[in-house]
C-alpha cells in the first residue's frame, strides 16, 4: 500500500482518498434539473430556478413560460428584475455586477448583481490563487482567514486571493484587482501568476444553486513578502508549511468549501498525493460540472 509522509508520519491512501474525496462530493451535491425549470435568455439556458421563484418570475411582463421552462425576452430588463426580487427578500443584493453567460466562453447576454446569480443557479467564475513560499525546509503556503463580519462563510480559511469575476473583466484583470485589494500584492507581482487548470462544480447552498467555474492559478512569492490585509475582508495571514495544509484539508472543514478542491489540486500536483488515491481524486475533480 502506497504511503505518503507528512511530518514525519505515514498517512494511509484510504484515508487520503476519503478525506479530501469528501470535499469533491459536497461541492456537487446539486441533482439537476431535480425540480428546477430552466431559465433561458432567449434561445440560450443560462440558469435553473426553483418553481416558487419560477411562480413570481412569470408575473413580469419580459418573462414568459412553455414547456421547456421560462424565458427572459428582454434581456436588458434582468438587472432592475433581480433588483426587484432582492427588495422583496427573494436574493441578496451585493450591489457587484456579473455577465451573464450561458458558457464560459460565450457571448455577454445580460447582467445581474451577484447576489442574484445564485438564486436563479446561474453560471459564474472566479478565480483563486496558491500562494507559494519556497523556503529551505520546503514549499509553504499563504492562507487567509475571512473576516468575522463576512457575509458568506465568516472566519473559514481561504486562499491569499480569490474572488469572483465582476462583469467586463477578465479572470487575469480580476486577478490583479483583487491580490491588490485583499493582499496588497502589487501588481506587476501579481501578474506573475500562472493559471494551472480549471474546476467546475455544481452546489446546493443556503444562497442558492452554485453553479460556479474557479480558474486555479499559482504565484510564487518572494519569501520577504507579507500580505496585508488592505480591506478588510480577511482578518490575517498565516504561512504554513504544505504539510499543515495537506492535513487540514484532509481531517477538517477549515477551509471555504471551494478553496479545499483548489488545494486538492495543488496537492497532487506537487506529489503529495499520488497513486490510485490521486487518480481517484482528478477523476472526480474533472467530473464537476458548473
Amino acid at each position: 500500500m502506497l504511503v505518503r509522509h507528512l511530518k514525519g508520519k505515514p498517512v494511509p491512501t484510504d484515508a487520503l482518498g476519503t478525506g479530501f474525496l469528501r470535499h469533491v462530493a459536497a461541492c456537487n451535491n446539486a441533482i439537476l434539473p431535480g425540480e428546477r425549470l430552466a431559465f433561458r435568455i432567449g434561445a440560450a439556458q443560462v440558469g435553473w430556478v426553483l418553481p416558487a421563484l419560477a411562480a413570481r418570475l412569470v408575473q413580469f411582463p419580459t418573462v414568459r413560460r412553455d414547456a421547456f421552462g421560462l424565458t427572459l425576452t428582454d434581456p436588458e430588463a434582468l438587472p432592475a428584475l433581480a433588483r426587484t426580487l432582492a427588495d422583496e427578500g427573494l436574493c441578496r443584493w451585493r450591489n457587484e455586477a456579473f455577465d451573464v453567460r450561458a458558457d464560459p466562453d460565450g457571448p455577454v447576454l445580460s447582467r445581474i448583481d451577484r447576489g442574484a446569480v445564485p438564486v436563479f443557479g446561474g453560471f459564474a467564475v472566479g478565480v483563486h490563487v496558491n500562494g507559494l513560499v519556497q523556503r529551505a525546509d520546503g514549499l509553504h503556503l499563504w492562507i487567509a482567514r475571512r473576516a468575522a463580519n463576512k457575509l458568506l462563510d465568516p472566519g473559514k480559511l481561504d486562499h491569499i486571493v480569490a474572488g469572483g469575476v465582476p462583469a467586463g473583466l477578465s479572470p487575469e484583470e480580476t486577478l490583479v484587482k483583487e491580490a491588490a485589494e485583499e493582499a496588497a500584492i502589487p501588481a506587476d507581482l501579481a501578474r506573475q501568476a500562472h493559471r494551472v487548470g480549471t474546476i467546475g462544480y455544481a452546489m446546493e447552498r443556503s444562497e442558492g444553486l452554485r453553479r460556479d467555474l474557479v480558474y486555479c492559478y499559482d504565484l510564487m512569492l518572494p519569501a520577504s513578502f507579507e500580505p496585508r490585509a488592505a480591506d478588510g475582508e480577511v482578518a490575517g495571514f498565516e504561512l504554513w508549511p504544505m504539510a499543515r495544509a495537506v492535513e487540514t484539508v484532509r481531517t477538517t472543514i477549515d477551509f471555504k468549501f471551494n478553496v479545499n478542491l483548489v488545494l486538492i489540486d495543488l496537492f497532487i500536483r506537487q506529489g503529495l498525493i499520488a497513486g490510485e488515491p490521486a487518480a481517484t481524486l482528478r477523476r472526480a475533480l474533472a467530473a464537476g460540472r458548473a
